[in-house]
């Protein structure tokens, strides 16, 4: 599909996975690349711990507050097949413009998403993306692992490490639970971070 003057990317076939916080029975996932999976489930998970680790420390918090709060626990990997296109990107939205990013072989691209904006009360912000289409002579592959907390019942918003009279709560409490339904249902335009602001 042409969207002022570049192809954005409509046409993909998607697989996707439950890993977490149980994974999905073996059978339930395809034989051709089913060893595939169940080790990049562990070393997902491993990377996982670590950038979270290193989002707490420059949150100023405790390394583990994120784990405690379950917001590795929860996880889904989504695998997509694009077929090759006139015009290829990965664009990101900063103000009102989109800016290339160029791939670069062999590299991981980390997208903060609406959770952690929140729980960081904006220390992160969630970066809006899109992908374009694929004009390699090649078909593109991309696989995105989303963690999300575990606990469905327990409430979420700013921690409280980061609330001073300084820099107040940004955002309101919920639960994951009201989060996803809003999420599946699409009821928010853009992102799904400006229903809870305050």
């Amino acid at each position: 599909m042409k969207f002022q003057n570049r192809y954005i990317c409509t046409a993909r076939d998607t697989l996707r996975i439950k890993l977490g916080p149980k994974m999905a029975d073996h059978g339930q996932i395809p034989e051709i690349c089913r060893n595939e999976v169940i080790e990049w489930d562990r070393e997902i998970k491993r990377l996982g711990e670590v950038l979270s680790g290193l989002m707490c420390e420059g949150l100023g918090v405790e390394t583990w507050r994120l784990k405690e709060m379950t917001c590795l626990e929860d996880t889904t990997m989504l695998g997509h097949y694009y077929p090759k296109c006139p015009q290829p990107d990965l664009t990101v939205k900063y103000g009102e413009d989109w800016v290339d990013v160029k791939p670069v072989p062999g590299t991981l691209i980390i997208n903060v998403g609406d959770l952690l904006q929140i729980i960081s009360n904006e220390v992160y912000k969630s970066a809006e993306h899109r992908v374009l289409a694929n004009s390699s002579h090649e078909p593109r592959v991309s696989i995105a692992v989303f963690f999300n907390a575990g606990n469905k019942d327990d409430l979420y918003g700013p921690l409280p490490e980061l609330i001073s009279s300084e820099k107040p709560a940004l955002y309101r409490q919920f639960t994951m639970t009201d989060f996803r339904t809003r999420f599946s249902k699409r009821e928010v335009d853009g992102f799904l971070s400006n229903y809870y602001k305050l």
